[in-house]
């Protein structure tokens, strides 16, 4: 029997060890990288590194046990979103232990199921197990799920068939069958500068902007208009968003640039170019009219991600083993935001969400994981070490 209450306690230590490493995406990873591969080569676990292009950040996987078809992937995000400007009440880079919740960025999104891997990891040598555990963790999923294709395409070409994806994205501990997929854009309108009052010797990218927004508003309202109301997900259709705009150098200036960003996230099924189709009709028109004004002026759009959603697979053996593992006989759950599940389906893998803490806790200042959550986490590990023995 695996001692689910010390196994919870080292996971408490390696999740301080985790948060203290500042892997916001626009940081490398490397650090919390080699602290891994450190971890597990104490136990005499090889890991293998799956680097991106210039060699700054770097997915890792490994794996426990023999070397045959049949594992079971526990697969995680390295990456946390920024704390920039949000009011935390303690270092979010401390994990701050405050009555039974434990403080810091990404204690809920995800270093505590890192933590709860790591922190099995022993067991799992020890154990004599007749099928093995992968572990694969991955940078920039906070910034489009960019680096788990590598790794997730090296897992398939260079490792035997697993049976089973685990994805620990907080979902309070239950299995989670299906996410929405997201798509993120960036768009760039260029202007001519002038002054404002002398409009027709100048082109304003704040204006032009305007109109491609009220586009996509129109979009966005269609979109929630038309939604199936026998989705499971919530909200029930796909969601458009505009998160960003930055544009303009003064209020009497004509705008020389405007470039804002948007996201669709999108139900399994829809795709997510068609849905998109009429505003990029709308920006290759304008992109026209602009340059028939000024040569320098213009339109545009480029895609940051595209990340799959994840199709609910009734009766997968994903999420049988995970709703074995949670003790989990609940009804069947989905979630709207995108996750890297989807990318491992699509490479042919059978994969559930399931992982320690709550999604309403994710990206916020003062961002808390519940230690029940971890001891719940725990029991989970311990359990999957038995089943696989």
């Amino acid at each position: 029997m695996v001692d689910t209450e010390a196994l919870a306690a080292r996971s408490l230590e390696i999740l301080a060890r985790l948060v203290a490493f500042d892997t916001t995406s626009r940081a490398s990873n490397l650090p919390l990288i080699e602290y891994v591969e450190g971890e597990l080569g104490k136990l005499g676990v090889a890991c293998r590194r799956v680097p991106n292009a210039d060699g700054a950040k770097a997915n890792l996987f490994a794996t426990i046990g023999p070397v045959i078809e049949g594992g079971v992937v526990l697969s995680g995000h390295t990456d946390v979103v920024p704390v920039d400007g949000q009011p935390w009440t303690s270092d979010p880079f401390v994990l701050t232990r405050r009555g039974m919740r434990l403080y810091g960025r990404g204690s809920c999104d995800m270093k505590g199921f890192l933590a709860l891997a790591l922190a099995a990891a022993p067991e799992l040598a020890r154990a004599p197990l007749k099928r093995p555990v992968h572990l694969a963790f991955s940078y920039d999923e906070e910034v489009g799920c960019l680096g788990a294709p590598a790794m997730i395409e090296a897992i398939a070409r260079e490792l035997p068939a697993p049976s089973a994806v685990i994805v620990g994205e907080p979902t309070s501990m239950q299995a989670v069958r299906g996410h929405k997929g997201i798509a993120a854009f960036k768009v760039t309108v260029s202007g001519r500068e002038a002054h404002s009052s002398l409009t027709h010797l100048g082109v304003s990218a704040v204006m032009e902007a305007v109109e491609l927004m009220h586009g996509l508003s129109l979009l966005s309202q269609g979109l929630e208009r038309d939604a199936d109301p026998a989705s499971p997900f919530t909200p029930k259709g796909a969601t458009l968003t505009i998160g960003q705009v930055n544009g303009g150098t003064a209020v009497n200036i004509l705008a020389r640039e405007c470039v804002f960003w948007f996201d669709l996230r999108t139900p399994p099924g829809m795709d997510p170019l068609k849905v998109l189709a009429p505003f990029f009709a709308q920006a290759r028109t304008m992109d026209a009219a602009l340059r028939a004004r000024a040569p320098e002026a213009g339109v545009q759009v480029d895609m940051r991600s595209l990340t799959p959603p994840l199709a609910p697979e009734i009766d997968g053996p994903a999420e049988q083993l995970a709703r074995l593992l949670a003790g989990d006989n609940g009804p069947g759950r989905v979630v709207s935001y995108a996750a890297e599940a989807g990318q491992f389906q699509g490479a042919g893998f059978s994969t559930v969400i399931c992982g320690p803490g709550s999604i309403d806790q994710a990206h916020q200042p003062d961002e808390y994981v519940d230690v029940s959550q971890m001891e719940r986490g725990a029991q989970f590990m311990g359990r999957l070490v038995e089943a696989l023995s």
